[in-house]
């Protein structure tokens, strides 16, 4: 999840690239971990979520002026 503060603008390729698999690894544990009771923390796996959709669009925006 995103800090208060973090920037993903500010961010190198190859950051964004390895913040990214942490994300997905991330969110895979949370999902398999709610499938058999519910979740306790639903906020936490949507702002996950969102924080792979904001990097997926920074690198793409690098990828496109490169």
């Amino acid at each position: 999840m995103a800090k208060k503060g973090e920037n993903f603008k500010q961010m190198k390729e190859g950051e964004l690239e390895k913040k990214l698999a942490v994300l997905r690894e991330n969110v895979r544990v949370v999902k398999f971990k709610s499938e058999g009771s519910k979740s306790k923390n639903v906020k936490e796996l949507w702002a996950m979520k969102k924080d792979i959709a904001r990097i997926l669009t920074e690198l793409n925006r690098i990828k496109k002026t490169a």
